[in-house]
């Protein structure tokens, strides 16, 4: 299964054989003030900044979301869109809360975007995929409904076939859906990540699609986060996760890493390309 989005003049292809492909998450109001301040004054500047670090860091697709308190997301989403197409070449990911705002910004997108996301629920299904099929778009599908996250890995993986099967009934291929499982974090329940690992695997298995996934949410409310997140993240790209929402800066030589243990690296060129470009030397 590859799935392939695009900007007006870069494509990314996804697949499980190919490079993990790092979904950009820092073009994001919540928990960063200074962004969100800057959202709200409608100053573009930052928002270019992070967007240009991110894919300096490695990012191959940025995420763009602008849901705050008191931003009007309808006038700001497809203005941030278009200064995030203006500055960096990748394709976007258009995260929404607001369908409206989600229709305004694929009238200007240049390309073939994601849109992140739709979930189970009905009202989410009905309104999204209509615009995903009209627009040509790829989408994200969470595998989350009116009954919230499931904590059982089966119900999330129900949720996922009937979020592809009412995607395939608007005309949607189905290299067109990606799956989020969703992770929880391990602080709060000590299964949480197995439950997510197995859902990933079972929508692999029985679905074959790509997927994507935050991974940080694994680790909140612990120490050393880090360390957490590179761990979830190497399982959960075995297990069947090609294109995870990540902070690249903070992960990449860890992806690098994990795709050349599962072979998908030939004579760990991208690794030691990388290690070259930090301007490292070893022993």
């Amino acid at each position: 299964m590859e799935t392939t989005v695009s900007s007006v003049t870069q494509e990314v292809f996804i697949g499980d054989h190919r490079p993990t492909v790092l979904i950009g998450e820092r073009i994001n109001p919540t928990g960063k003030k200074r962004l969100s301040a800057a959202l709200k004054s409608g100053d573009m500047e930052i928002v270019r900044d992070v967007a240009l670090g991110q894919v300096a860091a490695g990012a191959d697709i940025l995420d763009v979301n602008v849901v705050a308190p008191g931003v009007d997301e309808v006038a700001l989403l497809p203005r941030v869109v278009k200064v995030v197409m203006e500055s960096v070449q990748v394709p976007l990911s258009i995260d929404i809360n607001n369908p409206k705002a989600l229709e305004e910004s694929l009238k200007i997108y240049q390309g073939k975007p994601i849109v992140n996301s739709v979930t189970g629920e009905e009202g989410s299904l009905n309104t999204i995929l209509p615009l995903v099929k009209e627009y040509g778009a790829v989408v994200i599908g969470l595998a989350i409904d009116e009954g919230g996250i499931p904590k059982d890995p089966e119900k999330r993986v129900d949720i996922a076939h009937k979020i592809m099967e009412r995607a395939e009934a608007f005309g949607i291929p189905r290299e067109d859906i990606i799956i989020d499982c969703l992770a929880l974090t391990v602080g709060a329940d000590d299964k949480a990540a197995l439950a997510t690992l197995e859902a990933i695997s079972k929508v692999k298995t029985e679905l074959g699609v790509n997927q994507t996934l935050g991974s940080s949410n694994i680790s909140f409310g612990l120490p050393d986060r880090h360390v957490i997140n590179h761990a979830f993240l190497a399982l959960a790209i075995e297990a069947g996760v090609t294109c995870p929402t990540v902070d690249a800066a903070k992960v990449r030589q860890a992806i690098l890493a994990t795709d050349l243990i599962l072979g998908r690296d030939r004579f760990a060129q991208r690794y030691i390309r990388d290690y070259s470009q930090r301007g490292k030397h070893s022993n």
